[in-house]
C-alpha cells in the first residue's frame, strides 16, 4: 500500500470556487480507479481560518500499479497543465481504520509529527497510535502514514461534521473516490 499527496499552495486571493468547480466536474473520474483504495479531494481556505488556500488531493493506493498508471499514463498531466510541476509526497500507511461510511466524510484533520532520531524504532507505532487517539472523537476513519525518507508521520482523521482542530490542519473534503 502507498499514500500519495501533492499540496498546491494557491495565492491568498485565489478564487477557490475554481477548484470546487474542477472537482465537481472531474472528481468522479477517479471513482473505481484501478488500484485506488480512496482519493480525498482536499482544500483549505484562508477565509475559513487556514494558513493558506490550497488544493491537496490525498490518495491511498492498494498497489503501485495503480499509482504508476495515474502518474505516468496522462492523468497527472492535468495537474501539471493547470498548476505546474508539483512535488508528490509518498508515504507508507502504518494503519488504516475506515468505517463503512467513511466516504461520507466532509472534513479531514492532518497532524504531522517528526520522528526523532533514536536507538530503537520499536516504540514509534505505539506513540503514533497514542497521538491518533488525541484526535477528536466521532471520526469515521483514521489512518497513519509515515515517510522514513523525511522521518515524519502524519495522523489523519476523517469526519462527517466539522471537528475541533486541536493542533491539526483542517481540510474540507469536496469528494471521495473509492474503488
Amino acid at each position: 500500500m502507498h499514500a500519495m499527496q501533492y499540496k498546491i499552495i494557491l495565492p491568498d486571493n485565489y478564487d477557490m470556487s475554481l477548484v470546487r468547480k474542477r472537482v465537481e466536474e472531474n472528481g468522479a473520474k477517479t471513482d473505481n480507479f484501478q488500484g485506488l483504495l480512496f482519493k480525498a479531494y482536499l482544500i483549505s481556505e484562508k477565509v475559513q481560518g487556514a494558513i493558506s488556500n490550497s488544493y491537496s488531493p490525498l490518495y491511498i493506493w492498494e498497489n503501485s500499479e495503480g499509482m504508476n498508471q495515474f502518474i505516468f499514463a496522462g492523468f497527472y498531466d492535468n495537474i501539471i497543465h493547470d498548476f505546474g510541476w508539483q512535488t508528490i509526497q509518498i508515504g507508507i500507511p502504518l494503519t488504516i481504520n475506515l468505517a463503512d461510511c467513511f466516504s461520507d466524510a466532509t472534513y479531514l484533520l492532518e497532524h504531522t509529527i517528526t520522528i526523532p532520531e533514536q536507538q530503537s524504532l520499536s516504540v514509534v507505532p505505539n506513540k503514533l497510535l497514542n497521538i491518533q487517539e488525541t484526535l477528536p472523537e466521532n471520526s469515521i476513519g483514521k489512518f497513519i502514514v509515515y515517510n522514513p525518507d523525511k522521518w515524519q508521520a502524519v495522523v489523519f482523521g476523517l469526519y462527517a461534521e466539522k471537528p475541533d482542530q486541536n493542533k491539526a490542519s483542517l481540510y474540507e473534503i469536496l469528494h471521495i473516490s473509492t474503488h
